[in-house]
């Protein structure tokens, strides 16, 4: 233990012990996940239609951020229990959840960047003649609150899509999605 005023000679071993606060006040639950790749960083996790991904209002519990805390104790430490991206309730997909801070630190900075991104694949209702890109801000409705709406304002967010395959009344569409 030295001063707060002492300076480093440049030969010092230095050691932090650190404790860091809980950052989620989420209930830890035992929810069954499903686990596709883990490592000492990161977790890539399938969520299902139906699950909500972090609590909020009128879904305080059953969410995948209960998951983790209970499968992953440690993750209460870290901000949305490690989670850098999100998917809607009735979507399901692959999430990649960070187990430290560096990796945290790393997969926001990655999205922020642009240099990894989400692939969506989906059947639409109606028939898409060809592919292209959507570039229009979205924000949050502002009636209906759980939706997200192209409004002026909003977050930048591109979206290139692809038709994969037609059927009689619904297309098969793969979309690329970026986020600003």
């Amino acid at each position: 233990t030295v001063k707060p005023k002492y300076k480093c000679e440049g030969n010092e071993i230095l050691s932090l012990d650190v404790e860091l606060p809980t950052q989620t006040a989420a209930q830890a639950e035992n929810i069954p996940l499903d686990i596709i790749y883990e490592d000492e960083d990161i977790m890539v996790i399938n969520k299902p239609v139906g699950m909500v991904v972090h609590p909020g209002a009128g879904n305080s519990n059953g969410t995948l951020v209960n998951a983790l805390l209970y499968h992953y104790p440690k993750s209460s430490e870290l901000a949305r229990a490690g989670l850098v991206h999100r998917i809607d309730k009735d979507t399901s997909g692959l999430l990649v959840v960070a187990k430290n801070l560096e990796a945290q630190f790393s997969l926001s900075k990655q999205l922020a960047k642009k240099s990894v991104y989400r692939i969506y694949d989906l059947i639409v209702y109606g028939n898409i003649i060809a592919g292209g890109t959507i570039d229009e801000p979205i924000k949050r409705h502002p009636v209906d609150r759980i939706k997200m709406a192209v409004l002026p304002g909003g977050r930048d967010a591109v979206t290139h899509y692809n038709v994969k395959e037609r059927f009689q009344h619904f297309t098969r569409v793969q979309a690329q999605l970026e986020t600003g």
